[in-house]
């Protein structure tokens, strides 16, 4: 059992279940370089400011470099007596340097030490997840270019609405990811801040230069206010929530996959490389992984609950409540990953039906609301014109006929504002075409967003 480098006040030693209870280590390991790193920043600081000599400082440095590369190799012994991996690189230093390696934690404490490293880790692996979802993004708009003019029938409650565009519809999972671009990248300026130097929760009495850390470690800002610094859990939060809200657009995603890839839709077909059979019936073609996307978003729902949980009644400062925050994280972060990258690999094979997706729009009286828009631009006031259309689909289902199969006599019968012309109205391309409101499913609309979104996506990924 290794000694506890804070074990001058004990007079017994920690019971064993206490060792195993309140260790940390097997989650926070991954911590390790962000661990090094921040303690090689604060050893310079302690250089410069003179509150330890260069010739200390330069063995301490040389100690942390070595320690890091025996964690890379995997020849580093793991000892849960140790609790985290700041007391393990910490033991391993004086084992390595001797005892000028308790002059490292001097103007620190784990409190600040931690919140140190884990903003470190979200700070890039949020850049990480931003850099996915500009990737997701490219592959939909590439999707919705080489499927340009693809017709299906848009759907609300699930039923048959009006025909758009595949393309339009793909590039509503754009705005979406965009969105969730730009919630990371505000997340960023909460996580961009650095609480080195508030030490437990007081501050320090040394002479230190929080701004020397700062720059080292490129952050941009410095904690104001050192109670706050160590108890501060909402930048994870943050991070859990927009991960949630994103997990929600690649489950919303998942389930027009899973729904489109059946017998009963047909629109699509995922690729071999992307699914999975049946134990006992040879014909299925099982879309497991939009499934498990599916499933995983409520594991990323529960990591946010799970830490609003821990942190809604604790008091200030820190408390041992908190060392929870980073399996929530750790978990998300992996899922969400792997997510996206999956996603980023699947969606270029998908095999799009168009002639399913096009029989798809020609049943349902797509042409409806079509059909009350023509009767407005007759002088008809529109809810007039609603319930006129709706007697004609009325009596159009009883014929088992759609609204542009009637004769021109039948619809006459509903408004004798109807004209031969109205038959060029109801065809699906004058319905995509003429809604060229700014938005809307028109074919040179949903060009122009495409060609935005490359522009807008091309600087993204130079930046």
């Amino acid at each position: 059992m290794a000694t506890k480098l804070w074990d001058g006040r004990f007079s017994e030693k920690t019971d064993r279940m206490v060792e195993d209870f309140t260790s940390s280590i097997d989650i926070d390991k991954r911590l390790y370089s962000y661990d090094i790193k921040g303690s090689i920043a604060h050893c310079r600081m302690l250089a410069k400011t003179s509150i330890i000599s260069e010739e200390d400082a330069s063995s301490l440095i040389e100690g942390l470099g070595v320690i890091k590369r025996e964690i890379d190799r995997g020849d580093f012994q793991f000892d849960k007596s140790l609790e985290d991996i700041h007391m393990h690189i910490e033991t391993r230093l004086i084992e390595k340097v001797g005892k000028v390696a308790q002059k490292l934690h001097t103007a620190r404490s784990r409190n600040d030490q931690v919140a140190l490293d884990v903003r470190m880790y979200l700070r890039k692996e949020t850049l990480n997840t931003v850099k996915r979802l500009i990737m997701l993004q490219k592959v939909i708009v590439e999707l919705a270019k080489a499927h340009i003019d693809v017709v299906l029938p848009g759907y609300t409650h699930l039923q048959r609405a009006q025909p758009i565009l595949l393309s339009h519809h793909l590039m509503a999972y754009y705005e979406m990811f965009s969105r969730d671009v730009g919630r990371f990248e505000d997340c960023l300026k909460r996580i961009n801040v650095m609480p080195l130097g508030s030490a437990a929760l007081a501050g320090t009495t040394y002479p230190i230069d929080r701004e020397y850390v700062a720059r080292i470690l490129d952050f941009p800002e410095v904690s104001a206010n050192s109670i706050d610094a160590v108890s501060d859990r909402d930048f994870i939060i943050e991070f859990l929530s927009a991960a949630s809200i994103c997990m929600v657009h690649l489950s919303r995603m998942s389930e027009e996959l899973i729904l489109w890839s059946s017998s009963e839709f047909g629109f699509i077909e995922l690729p071999d490389s992307f699914a999975t059979g049946s134990s006992i019936m040879p014909q299925k073609k099982n879309p497991d992984v939009p499934e498990l996307v599916r499933g995983k978003t409520g594991r990323v729902f529960g990591d946010l609950v799970s830490l609003l949980t821990v942190m809604k009644s604790l008091p200030l400062s820190y408390n041992r409540d908190m060392q929870e925050d980073k399996t929530a994280l750790f978990s998300t972060v992996d899922i969400l990953s792997e997510c996206l990258e999956i996603y980023i690999k699947m969606l270029p094979k998908l095999k799009v039906n168009k002639e399913a997706m096009q029989q798809a729009t020609s049943t349902g009286f797509l042409n409806a609301t079509d059909m009350a828009d023509y009767l407005v631009t007759k002088g008809m006031a529109f809810r007039q014109a609603h319930g006129c259309v709706g007697e004609a689909v009325a009596y159009a289902s009883n014929k088992k006929k759609e609204l542009h199969e009637l004769t021109l006599k039948e619809l006459k019968s509903f408004s004798s504002h109807i004209e031969k012309g109205i038959f060029n109205i109801l065809t699906i391309d004058q319905m995509i075409n003429r809604r060229k409101s700014f938005g809307g499913t028109a074919l040179k609309n949903v060009k122009a967003a495409i060609n935005n979104a490359e522009k807008n996506l091309a600087v993204k990924m130079e930046g």
